[in-house]
């Protein structure tokens, strides 16, 4: 991973925030344990890839409760200020090249190779036994998987920040960012569950809330269950005589979507469609836009949507006084020429 941005000073990190995966969970503890397994193994028996990851390491390492040998160690940690390699170092990052989500690689393998096992053991005592398991093999797979997705480049246009089924647009008053329009969206199982950025811009805010699981489908599940905000500086937004505009995306747990992911921290900043995160197993997840005259809602209620590739609205001015700027002639000043 490659060295992250310093907090702003009107940066705010939730102290609450002091991993990627603040729920917990079996798994989590299982690759925790493991990882301390994995450290003893290392250290005992190969000194010179510890010592040669060790002089690779960048950073301090600040909370981070144990020494990380290599950047495996830093996956539930990746949104603290603390360690980290260069890409260059990092022998890992071919993982980001599979075709699942790398945060959800660990329950991918305990559970479909759990499942997997009970196959096996069905097909042994009776083949048709082993269908059901199989099938499960099969969802968790789809469940995780991380598909390439065409990202939008114009300048302005908000892509939807999940997949899943658009539920809700409403106008609501936020008590940060004023006149807003929200989009609502369903993640059912069968979609894919991580989360990306709808505009480029830098993350100012990271913020956790504990809470309940009920149905995503029920309105109220968005102000009791477990939920963590990020709020972003546009950085399509070239305006210089207004305040630099501000949106939030918000994750929100489901009725058997417990744990939710998100590795970044005030200061990144990410690209339009850019993974930052995701919630495991069925949710909703929310956008909210700042109301403004320029903007164009093209989504409605009942799309099926894809995160990162389908656009929900766009901001016209963005697009027009770009376009006016690129477009825009030349001085006939005759004072502004140079004479011959």
């Amino acid at each position: 991973m490659e060295q992250r941005s310093h907090p702003d000073n009107d940066s705010e990190m939730d102290p609450q925030l002091t991993t990627i995966q603040p729920g917990g969970g079996v798994v989590m503890s299982m690759e925790l344990a493991w990882g301390k397994i994995r450290r003893f193994y290392l250290a005992t028996f190969f000194p010179g890839y510890v010592k040669r990851m060790a002089e690779t390491r960048q950073g301090k390492r600040g909370s981070l409760p144990f020494e990380p040998i290599d950047p495996r160690d830093l996956k539930f940690y990746r949104n603290q200020n603390t360690y980290w390699w260069a890409d260059s170092d990092d022998p890992f990052t071919w993982r980001d090249r599979l075709p699942f989500v790398r945060a959800g690689l660990a329950e991918l393998f305990v559970m479909g190779g759990g499942f997997s096992l009970l196959a096996v053991a069905g097909a042994w005592a009776w083949p048709p036994l082993a269908l059901p398991p199989i099938v499960l093999v099969g969802l968790i797979a789809w469940f995780f998987r991380d598909p390439n997705r065409d990202i939008p480049t114009e300048l302005g246009t908000v892509v939807s920040p999940a997949d899943g089924k658009l539920v809700q647009i409403e106008k609501i008053e936020d008590p940060e960012l004023g006149p807003c329009i929200q989009f609502g969206i369903f993640l059912s199982i069968f979609n894919v569950h991580a989360n990306r950025a709808s505009l480029p811009g830098r993350v100012v805010a990271v913020r956790y809330r504990p809470g309940k699981f009920l149905n995503a489908l029920r309105p109220e599940s968005a102000r009791e269950n477990e939920n963590l905000d990020i709020v972003l500086v546009d950085q399509d937004d070239i305006r210089t005589d207004h305040a630099a505009r501000k949106f939030r995306i918000r994750q929100i747990t489901g009725q058997f979507a417990r744990r939710i992911v998100c590795w970044v921290r005030p200061g990144d900043v990410l690209n339009r469609g850019e993974m930052y995160g995701m919630i495991k197993l069925g949710s909703r997840t929310e956008l909210i836009l700042p109301e403004e005259d320029s903007l164009e809602i093209i989504a409605k209620i009942g799309d099926k949507i894809s995160a990162g590739s389908t656009t929900l609205a766009r901001y016209r001015s963005v697009v027009q006084n770009t376009k006016a700027i690129v477009n825009a002639p030349e001085s006939n000043d005759p004072e502004s020429n140079d004479e011959s």
